[in-house]
């Protein structure tokens, strides 16, 4: 499946296999409608409240549909997601990591997440009215990255 405007982005070499099949479906989807509570395992779907009449993706969709592309099953909510792997340093940061940030302090715990393309930029649907697209990924509210294949090497550290 290819969204609005496909253009065949390529994966960098650095990625692991789960890393690199998530973020390439994550990439087909860009241009796809921001959905709230929208999409998941199956692509983009119709959400909830302001995304009841949107089908699309809101930001944890898109990461469980990109890992379930995979055959890595995340979680729906970013909470889940967070969970879900190991936590590793920014520096160690590689391609088809999750990046996950705490925009509200009232709040534990992260509300938003992207796919990292590479150590700049990230995949992500951010925000209502928006589309998936590729954004920078630092940011001030940052929470920290979480990588899926636990079969890595350097996952532990």
């Amino acid at each position: 499946m290819c969204a609005i405007g496909c253009v065949a982005w390529p994966v960098p070499a650095t990625a692991s296999a789960s890393g690199s099949i998530a973020l390439r479906a994550a990439l087909e989807m860009i241009g796809v409608p921001y959905s709230w509570g929208g999409g998941g395992v199956h692509g983009p779907g119709y959400g909830i409240g302001r995304g009841a009449r949107t089908k699309g993706f809101d930001c944890s969709g898109l990461a469980e549909y990109a890992y379930a592309r995979a055959g890595i099953l995340i979680g729906t909510t970013t909470t889940e997601q967070w969970r879900s792997g190991v936590r590793i340093p920014e520096e160690l940061l590689e391609p088809g990591d999750l990046v996950f940030y705490d925009s509200d302090t009232k709040r534990p715990g992260p509300e938003h997440v992207g796919l990292a393309v590479d150590r700049e930029r990230m995949v992500h649907a951010p925000y209502t009215g928006a589309l998936v697209r590729i954004d920078p990924l630092d940011r001030p509210d940052l929470l920290g990255v979480v990588r899926l294949d636990l079969g890595r090497g350097d996952a532990g550290v």
